[in-house]
């Protein structure tokens, strides 16, 4: 992934909470000596510094991860297509402006630990339950009994972590404002998550014109 410095996160708590917010990305396992990577859709929540998640047992990625425990975890959203002409105000050409599309993006790689033990698997479902059914009065995850053995856990210690939010942090603060207003128009799905960044991030660079588009 592309991170320009002026896309890159103002500090780790921009990303982690950006991550924790999303709670949902493609977990990728390359195995070895494969063609073609495992990619999983999954959720997942944030544990202190791990991050934990549940697939079914007969999961095609088990086989990858058990070739090699290095793992990606990939999340985007946030994300909000901007057209060419909210690149231009003023005098500017609409017809010249450059399309582009708002996005935050994370990507963690790391060891993929595989929880097999019932009380293990016990604990990383309290501990994803307690995030995503705060006082659920649901029965302790131990007493689910044979059903536990149907799914794995994972707990996944990040050992590189790449983070990107292309917000137009290259450009001046007028044409900043200008797509932040007409993002606020049309508030599409994204728009006002993408407005959000694009108002709280500031301008990184004020050179106009400057990897408008780059992805």
């Amino acid at each position: 992934m592309l991170v320009h410095r002026w896309d890159a996160p103002t500090d780790d708590d921009e990303w982690t909470t950006f991550l924790a917010a999303q709670g949902f990305g493609h977990l990728v396992a390359g195995g070895r000596d494969r063609d073609v990577p495992v990619v999983v859709p999954t959720q997942f929540v944030v544990d202190g510094a791990d991050v934990l998640i549940h697939l079914a047992r007969p999961n095609p990625i088990w086989a990858a991860i058990a070739e090699n425990p290095m793992v990606v975890l990939s999340v985007a959203g946030d994300w909000a297509y901007v057209p060419s002409t909210w690149k231009a105000i003023g005098d500017e050409d609409p017809r010249l402006g450059i399309p582009t599309t708002y996005y935050g993006a994370v990507q963690l790689t790391g060891p993929a630990r595989v929880l097999d033990e019932p009380a293990d698997v016990a604990a990383l479902l309290r501990a994803q339950l307690s995030q995503l059914e705060p006082g659920n009065d649901r029965v302790d995850p131990i007493e689910d009994g044979a059903r536990l053995g149907q799914i794995r856990g994972i707990r996944l210690t990040p050992t590189d972590v790449r983070a990107k939010f292309k917000y137009g942090g290259n450009v001046d603060e007028a044409h900043r404002q200008a797509i932040a207003e007409r993002l606020a128009t049309r508030d599409g799905a994204g728009d006002q998550a993408a407005r959000a960044h694009l108002l709280q991030r500031g301008a990184r660079e004020t050179s106009w014109g400057t990897n408008q588009s780059s992805t």
